[in-house]
């Protein structure tokens, strides 16, 4: 029986991921850490980005890696804090770049929901962190499930850009084909390697002169709330 998870149409095209063994122990991992330990996001948000985003909704990626593991940092989406956090580094370059690339005001918060529900899917390749131990829940399965997310995307006729930072997400290139999708591609944001290309590589850009080349509307990058 199918659950509903996401309440819309990404519970019946992940529905065979979650009856897979290697997701059966996933979840047993998480719950047992969910009980003994502290994990980011809480449970609740673990699936905000496929919640906000539907399958079909999806124009464009935004791949990261490991959810932040400090205190109410983490909501679910990638790059993403709640709204009362302060601004991590690596967000704050991005806003740099939005800034310079579409001549966005600099955010005030650091919530991209209005991202997300204009139709990009802020995902990271691991969904759940221990606090402040980065990298803590990665190897437990998590990646195969977001595997298979790319390769749903890439298996769509409707074209997706991929937005790929950093040499972790630039390996997630080899699951999507490049024949029907188009790939956005620099250094990561973090300010260890910003200044190698990061910065003035216009991603937002040209990511909208894509969307508009497929017929799509391009997305209101200057919009990062959800108060569309």
């Amino acid at each position: 029986m199918q659950r509903n998870i996401f309440n819309n149409d990404w519970d019946a095209l992940l529905q065979a991921e979650f009856e897979q063994p290697y997701y059966q122990l996933l979840r047993q991992f998480l719950k047992k850490e969910y009980a003994e330990k502290t994990v980011y996001p809480p449970m609740d948000n673990i699936w905000t980005a496929f919640k906000l985003t539907p399958f079909n909704q999806v124009k464009v990626v935004i791949l990261g890696q490991d959810p932040y593991h400090g205190p109410g940092q983490a909501h679910g989406l990638s790059f993403s804090v709640n709204a009362d956090v302060r601004i991590p580094p690596s967000l704050r370059n991005m806003f740099k770049e939005l800034a310079s690339d579409m001549k966005c005001e600099l955010p005030t918060t650091g919530t991209l929901t209005g991202w997300a529900k204009q139709g990009v899917l802020m995902l990271n390749t691991v969904l759940t962190v221990r606090k402040g131990e980065a990298h803590s829940h990665r190897r437990q399965g998590w990646e195969q499930f977001t595997d298979a997310v790319i390769r749903h995307l890439s298996a769509r006729e409707k074209p997706v850009v991929f937005i790929l930072w950093g040499r972790p997400a630039g390996e997630k290139k080899k699951l999507i084909n490049l024949s029907k999708h188009a790939v956005v591609e620099s250094v990561h944001p973090s300010p260890l390697s910003a200044h190698r290309g990061f910065f003035g590589s216009q991603p937002y850009s040209k990511t909208n002169q894509l969307l508009t080349a497929w017929g799509e509307k391009p997305i209101n990058w200057c919009q990062t709330s959800d108060v569309l």
